[in-house]
């Protein structure tokens, strides 16, 4: 079980006119289809604790304030075979109950049935990161996963 939990169990993505995003306990991932051959020089790209603004060749593409907040200066931009671009932003509040809706506070909303799914995954991600000797990849759930599913903390061990 060394690969990264999202790579053993797959992601869920939210489709937009410009590419999708996705997200993980930790991060919200934001790929963006550009035309081939675009370089490094052609992109601006502005990111902030709650303000995402990306640019190709003078125009714009994403630009608004994030669903929730992120850490400024662990986010990141990659330009990937010249015709996509990736960014990764670190969230604030890193914990399956801060299952995102939205990439931005007033677009981009994933659908219903997306939005469960993501907050399943979230807490299944969850669950994995609690009991390190288990494998969640692969498991399905049900019931109460709302909010990052039910609380065990008060349990005794």
């Amino acid at each position: 079980m060394s690969a990264p939990f999202e790579e053993r169990s797959g992601v869920v993505p939210c489709g937009t006119p410009w590419g999708q995003w996705y997200q993980t306990l930790e991060e919200v991932f934001i790929e963006v289809q550009v035309p081939p051959g675009t370089r490094a020089q052609d992109i601006q790209c502005g990111l902030q604790s709650r303000h995402v603004a990306l640019a190709v060749g003078g125009r714009e593409i994403l630009k608004g304030k994030l669903f929730d907040s992120t850490i400024a200066d662990e986010g990141t931009w990659t330009l990937e075979d010249r015709k996509m671009v990736r960014i990764v932003l670190t969230k604030t509040k890193r914990d399956a109950a801060n299952c995102w809706t939205s990439l931005l506070e007033s677009d981009y909303a994933a659908d219903p049935w997306v939005q469960d799914q993501m907050q399943r995954k979230l807490t299944l991600e969850r669950f994995q990161k609690e009991n390190p000797g288990f494998d969640f990849s692969g498991a399905e759930i049900s019931g109460n996963y709302t909010k990052g599913g039910p609380d065990f903390s008060n349990l005794e061990k």
